[in-house]
Formats: structure tokens, C-alpha cells, sequence
């Protein structure tokens, strides 16, 4: 389970890589406050009711979010235009959110709304917990489906209805040192997975404490994920009843990835994790740094001293193509909420294209990337010298989201990770992590 951190230290959060459809009997879903939209039913719009009297709305929030300023202004705008409704920020912190908002769900004391990983939206709409927004939206002049980026929608998707708004997101690319790369008479980054090995090779020199490229066992599983894909591997089965990573091209895959990191990170940080290791990044230690574009904002942000030194690519291409990992946030609202219309025009309210806009991009330092189509292609992407996330964006048309129903593999995941973690830092073999992932995995499966 990889551990992403935001680009103006907001947040960590805990990003289940899979975005796995949970297998859902028959979920009632909400509309107006006690009306129900059914997945796959004609869509009434729904025009929310702003309260007469003073209600409170609590929102459920990583405890970074909560406190940064911008998220403080927006609460007191939406205020404002709304006198009636009060939020109330309840935040949490990354590696308890999840665990905490099942137990006041569990309990029946679920907050109104909530600022969520994207990739647990399924999880909850399966439960049951969220409400369907396909009504909202609907009746929103502000929230249109078909604006989100595919890959972003799919992760708030249950039965073709939508139980979230995407609401931040970034792909998984390749940061490089342009100084370091010119020093070794290296023109650009790596196109190709051999271009990859040779240039990592060409940049290790231990003896000057310089290594090609960073690696991180802690987040094995995840970014071992777009090498698997290139290679023309799978996670699951179609079904997803069966491991399909150990796979001829899942066992080359992570070959190669072992071998990455064996050979050309530095060794003292390869237990590490990316947040702690991107110091390699900014000393020169690496010359390369596998991260989502969360990474491009901390290192303006962290280390001024290396501006102007450094750029960023697509990952290099495998012999399946392109591939890469797309992670992010979500809004939504609880089922067990008295309060949809409410909750729902704060999501609302966050969702509009300027806020989004100013979230995501409207600084210097934030460097995430918005999910609707529309501010993608405005001028607004590269503003503030960003071209960076141009590419970064570009990268969405390779993103993989995994649709496959399978509510047992974020614990397979954990596993994949420990035996991957395991090889990388030299236990075992990079066949042998993935044959024991595959037949723990299994077990999970039959349990």
C-alpha cells in the first residue's frame, strides 16, 4: 500500500492502488434527504433545498486539509453564500481515516460529508454509506459528469452511478536531474526500460555517493504496478477469482523492478519510503525519482536550491506500451447523514471549476492535478511556470484502473507488498516474492 503525500504538506493519505468494485447485492441509494435514486434508473434531477434555519454540517477531512489555508477560505466563502449552513471541519489523521470513518458508519454516527481517497469510494458506496449523487448532478449547473477525466470518474462509479466527485488527482512519472544527466553526457530521460536500466547504470557511481535512481520498499506493490502492466501483465484474473501477477510477464516485471533497486538506488534508503527518501532527489544522491506529481510541488516548495536543475518525463515504455498508476480525492456524502442537501452543496460548492481550479493548480507550489476535462485543456494547467503537469496529465490517457471485483485484494495487496519489500532489500528473489505473494494471495481468495 503505497503512502502519498500532498504537494504543500496538506496530507498524507493511504491510496489502495486498485480501485476494486466491491461486489454490491441490492444498495438503496440516496436522493433528497430519505428519496432514493436506484443504480441504472432514470435519472430525476434533483434541486437541493438550502436549509431555512441553522443547521451544521460535519466533514470528515485528513487533518493536513482541514488546516490549510485555502480550505479555511473556502469554508468561510461557502459560509457566506450559505448563512445557514455551518461546516464543521473533523479531521483525521492518513493511516486512521479509513478505519475511523468505518466505526462511526458502523455505529451510526457517520459525518455529512467527507474528503475521502478515491479509491475507497467503491468501498464505501457498496457498503451502502454514501449517497448516490447521480440526482445532484443532474440538477447541478455546476457538476457535470462527462467533464471528469474517464479514469478519475471510474473510481467514484458503482453500477453506473456515481457515489463521489473527484476532486484532486495525479499520475506516476519520472523526475530526473537535469544537471547530473549533462554532467554524464545523457541528452534526456529514458525512453525504454533498456534505455532506463543503462542510464540508471551510467549515473550509479557508489564511490561518489550517486545512484541512478530512488527506490522504496515500504511502497513495493504500488509502483511496482506500471512495470507490471508494461510488461503485459495483470493483476487478477478477469473474473478476479485467480492471481494473475505471477505470471511469464509479471515475474519479468519484477525482475527488473528488484534488480532497479539492488543495484542502482541508494542502499541506506531502499527501506524507506518515498515521502522520507525524496531527500536523495534534492541532495543529487538520485539522479531519478519514480512519484506522482505531488512531487514536483514539494520539491519547489522544500528545495528551492535546486530549481532550474530538474524535470520530469513520462515513465519509460515497456513492451505492452504505456502504463501508469492514477491515484487522488474524492468528495461525498453519507447515506446516514440528516443533512444530503446540505452536504451536498458543499461538495458542490468545492467542486466548482474555479475552486477546483485554485486547489489544485492555482499556485505555485500546489501541483495536483484537477479531473475535469475542462481545466485540463484551459491554459490554467501550465500557469505559474508549471509546464511539468502537462505532461503529467498527458500521462492519464496510460493511467490503468482496475475494475475487477475483488473486495480481497487491498489484503492482497499488503501481501504483495511485504514479499516484494522482502526482495527488494535482498531476502529473497524477485521470483520467489512474487510465487509467495501468489500463493498467499490464493489463500486470501479461498478464505
Amino acid at each position: 500500500m503505497r503512502i502519498r503525500k500532498s504537494t504543500v504538506g496538506r496530507r498524507s493519505s493511504l491510496t489502495i492502488a486498485v480501485f476494486a468494485l466491491i461486489a454490491a447485492a441490492c444498495v438503496n441509494t440516496g436522493g433528497t434527504n430519505g428519496d432514493t435514486v436506484s443504480p441504472g434508473q432514470e435519472v430525476e434531477p434533483i434541486t437541493p433545498t438550502v436549509p431555512t434555519e441553522d443547521v451544521t454540517i460535519r466533514f470528515t477531512v485528513f487533518s493536513s486539509v482541514a488546516e490549510s489555508p485555502q480550505m479555511k477560505k473556502f469554508e468561510k466563502t461557502f459560509e457566506t453564500e450559505y448563512p445557514t449552513i455551518d461546516v464543521k471541519f473533523e479531521g483525521v489523521g492518513p493511516g486512521q481515516a479509513r478505519e475511523k470513518l468505518l466505526t462511526e458508519i458502523a455505529g451510526g454516527n457517520a459525518p455529512d460529508a467527507g474528503f475521502v481517497d478515491a479509491g475507497f469510494v467503491q468501498d464505501l458506496a457498496s457498503r451502502g454509506a454514501l449517497v448516490n449523487l447521480d440526482g445532484y448532478i443532474a440538477g447541478s449547473d455546476t457538476v457535470a459528469a462527462e467533464d471528469y477525466v474517464e479514469g478519475f470518474r471510474n473510481t467514484a462509479l458503482l453500477d453506473g452511478s456515481m457515489y463521489g466527485l473527484p476532486f484532486d488527482g495525479e499520475t506516476t512519472g519520472l523526475f530526473y536531474r537535469t544537471d547530473l544527466f549533462a554532467d554524464a553526457g545523457i541528452e534526456g530521460p529514458p525512453q525504454t526500460w533498456a534505455e532506463f536500466e543503462e542510464t540508471a547504470a551510467t549515473l550509479t557511481q557508489p564511490a561518489e555517493n550517486q545512484y541512478g535512481v530512488a527506490m522504496f520498499s515500504q511502497e513495493a506493490a504500488y509502483y511496482f504496478y506500471p512495470w507490471l502492466w508494461q510488461a503485459g501483465g495483470d493483476l487478477l484474473s478477469a473474473d478476479g477469482q485467480d492471481i494473475a501477477f505471477d505470471s511469464p510477464e509479471g515475474i519479468e516485471a519484477a525482475e527488473f523492478y528488484v534488480e532497479l533497486a539492488q543495484k542502482y538506488a541508494p542502499p541506506d534508503y531502499v527501506p524507506s519510503n518515498s515521502w522520507d527518501g525524496r531527500v536523495t532527489f534534492a541532495s543529487g544522491k538520485a539522479a531519478m525519482y519514480i512519484a506522482g506529481n505531488w512531487f514536483a510541488g514539494n520539491t519547489i516548495l522544500e528545495f528551492p536550491d535546486i530549481e532550474g536543475k530538474w524535470a520530469s518525463a513520462p515513465l519509460p515504455r515497456g513492451d505492452a506500451g504505456c502504463a501508469t498508476t492514477l491515484a487522488g480525492d474524492s468528495l461525498v456524502v453519507l447515506e446516514g447523514s440528516e443533512q444530503h442537501d446540505a452536504a451536498w452543496l458543499w461538495i458542490e460548492f468545492l467542486s466548482r471549476p474555479e475552486n477546483m481550479e485554485t486547489w489544485t493548480i492555482g499556485e505555485e507550489t500546489t501541483t495536483l492535478l484537477p479531473p475535469r476535462q475542462s481545466i485540463l485543456q484551459s491554459d490554467a494547467l501550465t500557469s505559474h511556470d508549471k509546464e511539468f503537469l502537462q505532461g503529467f496529465a498527458d500521462d492519464m490517457a496510460c493511467a490503468v484502473v482496475d475494475t475487477v471485483e475483488q473486495p480481497k485484494y487491498p489484503e492482497i495487496e499488503l501481501v504483495l507488498n511485504e514479499e516484494l519489500g522482502a526482495a527488494m532489500i535482498g531476502e529473497q528473489t524477485a521470483e520467489e516474492a512474487i510465487q509467495r505473494a501468489a500463493e498467499r494471495g490464493e489463500e486470501i481468495l479461498d478464505s
